[in-house]
C-alpha cells in the first residue's frame, strides 16, 4: 500500500497549508522563498521564512490522522509506505517509521559544501557552521521549485507494485506527486482519495471521500484493519 500525504493532513495540527487563494505562501510569492535563485538573491529572506516555519513546527503536534497511519504501519509493517509532500515531522512524531519525505525535511540542514545532512531544530539564518566540515554553507534541506524530489526511484517502484494507492490532503496541483494516481491507474491498481475538498485530480480516483483528515483517515484505517484481521 502506498499512501501519499499533503498539507491537508497537517493543517488540523495548526500548520498552514502555505498556498492561499492568491497562491501566496503566508504572504510571500513562492518564487521569492522556494527556489535556488531566490536563495542566491536574498538568502536572509529565505532563511527567515524557514526559520519561522521551524519555530512554528515546534509548537504543534501530530493529530488523529497521523496517529491512524502509525497504527496502520504497526499492522502492515513493510507493506505500507507513506510518501509525504510535507516537510514537517508529524508522521514520525506520531510513530510512523516508513516515511519518505519527497520534498525534504524542515528539521534538517544540508551543507552545500560537503553534502552532509544534519538533524536541525534551531535557526539557520545566522549561518552556523557545518558540524562536519566547519564551513557556513548550511541551507534548509527542502526541495525547492526546479529541484528534483527525493526518492523518486523508490516511489515509482512502490507505485508499480502496490495493491492500493491512497491520497490524503493533497491539492493535486504539484507535480510529480499529482501524477502518482496515474501510475496506479496505469497498473489497474485501486485508488482512493481522502480530502477536505475536491482536488484537481479527483476524477482520476476510483473513490473520493470528503471531510477533515482527522475524521476520514482514522475511519478508513479502522476499515482496513478490520479487513486485515479477518
Amino acid at each position: 500500500m502506498v499512501v501519499l500525504t499533503g498539507a491537508g493532513i497537517s493543517a488540523e495540527s495548526g500548520l498552514p497549508t502555505f498556498r492561499d487563494a492568491d497562491g501566496l505562501w503566508e504572504g510571500h510569492d513562492p518564487m521569492q522563498v522556494a527556489t535556488p535563485e531566490a536563495y542566491a538573491t536574498d538568502p536572509a529572506l529565505v532563511h527567515r521564512f524557514y526559520d519561522e516555519r521551524r519555530s512554528a513546527l515546534a509548537r504543534v503536534g501530530p493529530n488523529a490522522a497521523h496517529s491512524a497511519l502509525a497504527r496502520l504501519e504497526e499492522a502492515l509493517g513493510d507493506d505500507l509506505l507513506v510518501v509525504t509532500q510535507n516537510i514537517d515531522d508529524l508522521h514520525e512524531r506520531a510513530g510512523s517509521r516508513r516515511v519518505l519525505h519527497m520534498h525534504g525535511r524542515l528539521r534538517s540542514a544540508w551543507c552545500t559544501a560537503c553534502d552532509a545532512r544534519h538533524d536541525w531544530i534551531g535557526p539557520l539564518g545566522h549561518h552556523p557552521a557545518c558540524p562536519d566540515c566547519g564551513t557556513r554553507e548550511l541551507r534548509p534541506d527542502v526541495v525547492w521549485f526546479g529541484e528534483v524530489p527525493h526518492g523518486m526511484d523508490r516511489i515509482e517502484e512502490a507505485l508499480w507494485d502496490c495493491d492500493l494507492f491512497v491520497s490524503i490532503g493533497t491539492s493535486g496541483l504539484v507535480y510529480p506527486a499529482a501524477a502518482f494516481v496515474q501510475y496506479a491507474v496505469a497498473r489497474g491498481t485501486p485508488t482512493l482519495e481522502l480530502n477536505l475538498d475536491a482536488s484537481d485530480g479527483t476524477s482520476d480516483f476510483d473513490e473520493s471521500r470528503r471531510g477533515p483528515a482527522t475524521r476520514l483517515v482514522p475511519a478508513w484505517v479502522d476499515e482496513v484493519l478490520a479487513d486485515y484481521r479477518r
